[in-house]
Formats: C-alpha cells, structure tokens, sequence
C-alpha cells in the first residue's frame, strides 16, 4: 500500500474545527489534518505491521500520519538509523509518546535511554522518559532493577524547566512508583529527595509525583 494512499484516508477523516483545540494542549498543528486518535488506529488496523510503509508515512511529515507511521511499524525492523531520524523530527509531545511506545519495545530503542535523557533537544529528551513510563506499564516481564536503574536518570533531568521534558520525567517516576509496592517506595524516596533540588522544575516534579504515589486509590492499587 501507497503512502499516499493511506494519507488520503486520514484525510478523509479529518475535522479541521479540532484543530484549535490540539494548538491549545501543545501540539505542532503546522502539519496536521485534526483526525482523532480513534480515527487513526481504525485506519492502522488496516494494515497491520509494514516497516515501509510506516517510513513512507513518517517522511510526509504529517502530524497524524506520523502517528499512524508508529502503530504500524514493525519493532523488530525498526532501525538505529530510524529511530535517531524520527526522534529528530519529533515536535510534539503526542507523536514523541506514540513513537515512545514502540521504541520502548525494542532493545535497540531501550539502549537509548540513557543517552537521550541527556539530548539538549526537548522532545528527543522527553521520548527516553516517555519509554520509561511506557515501559512501566507494559512491560510485565521487566526486573525491578531495570527501573530502579533509572532513578538515577531521572534525578538528573529534574532541572529541566522545559514542559515537555518536565511532564515527561514526572511521568516516567510516578509509572515506575505505580508498578508494585517495592517500587513505590522507591520512587517516593527517590520524589523527596528530587524535592530538595533548588530548581524549580525539580520542586514541580517532585510534588506532582508525592502527590499521585501518596494517594490513597494508588497506594490500594498496589501489586505486591
């Protein structure tokens, strides 16, 4: 199947009313057509897994083509040179979290980690925090000691004032503090000690995660 193909039935589903309403939540609508999520898994359920076609999609530059270039995807295909190319390109926080998604269930992709929580570029800093909230959550088989190894990552990153990365690096905490009860204590420890930074993005992140890990529906949810 054609990329252009598959561009003209976004298209076809696209309300340009909605977007408005994505500029104001902080994405990049410079490119997009305002076709819901829901659309854009429908469409991608019609082709399944094509590596070459989720290249082709990604190269329109089209922010939900984009999207749908990461659900059909194929992890295991999915190379080096794709994923720097695509996390170079990435401009919102919702094309960075879908691209997150599968980056984080390939090993080539969770190697990075490390490196792109120390990327000056906002958004390729974010998607390393966006695999580990994503792989906090999905990856059911994962040790402890993959997550607790990234606590350290994550207080690094406190500093950062930029919303995107921010959000991204409360996110990966409060996911890792979410798994199960040995982790939670982690992350809380690790959230008080984040709290005494003096930056100031370091004081946000540090509250918003003390303040989803110390509620009482988190804390019932626990696994052991």
């Amino acid at each position: 199947m054609s990329a252009t193909t598959v561009v003209a039935q976004l298209r076809a589903k696209a309300d340009p009313a909605r977007l408005p309403g994505m500029a104001r939540v902080g994405i990049d609508v410079s490119h997009a057509f305002g076709v819901g999520v829901p659309d854009i898994r429908s469409v991608a359920k019609k082709y399944g897994t094509d590596q070459d076609l989720a290249r082709a999609l990604w190269r329109t530059g089209i922010h939900e083509a984009r999207i749908l270039a990461t659900l059909v995807a194929d992890p295991y295909a999915i190379d080096d040179e794709d994923m720097e190319s695509w996390a170079a390109d990435l401009s919102s926080w919702d094309v960075c979290d879908f691209a997150a998604d599968l980056f984080g269930r390939t090993p080539a992709g969770i190697a990075k980690i490390p490196a792109w929580s120390r990327r000056s570029e906002g958004y390729v800093k974010r998607c390393a925090f966006s695999m580990i909230a994503r792989r906090a959550v999905s990856a059911k088989s994962a040790p402890d000691r993959e997550f607790l190894g990234y606590l350290s990552v994550i207080r690094r990153a406190a500093d950062d004032p930029r919303n995107e990365v921010k959000k991204g690096v409360s996110w990966a905490l409060r996911q890792i503090g979410k798994r199960n009860r040995a982790l939670h204590a982690a992350a809380v420890e690790e959230a008080e000690r984040i709290l005494e930074l003096a930056a100031p993005s370091a004081r946000w992140i540090a509250r918003d995660v003390l303040r989803e890990l110390g509620s009482e529906k988190t804390r019932s949810r626990l696994p052991e």
